[in-house]
């Protein structure tokens, strides 16, 4: 109950559904930018960036929002960099994993990877030392999980 304010609730409210918004939009802004970075701003020669802007308009992103992320990926705009990086790591009884991430500042990423996994008594490998046990079969069009069938 909102007591005799209901201004209070409403505004409760909004900022919750605004702050969820405001997560997704910056997920899909990431993909945006890194895939308009690394196959080319336009979205009928480059399928991930396609995808990453089907995804953007059915989160009901603005359009300007989605030319202004094409933009700062192809260069024409500075922006943040955000950059894909690989890590390789031993997680706790020696179970080989792959991390990949996407970030705006190595450093930070790193440190924090480091942190969590000697956390669970693992450590964080050189590169190379767990890759080679696995291999990239492929991935799936949707970006999650949901695409089995095709």
């Amino acid at each position: 109950m909102s007591g005799h304010s209901k201004w209070a609730t409403i505004k409760r409210k909004k900022a919750a559904t605004d702050s969820a918004r405001g997560k997704i939009f910056t997920k899909v802004i990431k993909e945006i930018t890194i895939s308009a970075r690394d196959g080319g701003g336009d979205p009928d020669a480059n399928p991930r960036l396609r995808l990453a802007i089907q995804t953007a308009k059915s989160n009901n992103m603005p359009q300007d929002n989605i030319t202004r992320a094409i933009k700062k990926g192809t260069g024409e705009l500075e922006g943040v960099r955000y950059e894909e990086i690989t890590y390789e790591a031993y997680a706790p009884g020696g179970v080989a994993v792959i991390i990949e991430s996407v970030t705006d500042n190595k450093n930070r990423t790193v440190a924090e990877l480091r942190h969590l996994i000697s956390k669970k008594n693992g450590n964080l490998a050189e590169s190379g030392a767990v890759s080679w046990m696995f291999e990239r079969k492929g991935s799936c069009e949707c970006g999650e999980g949901k695409c089995e069938g095709r």
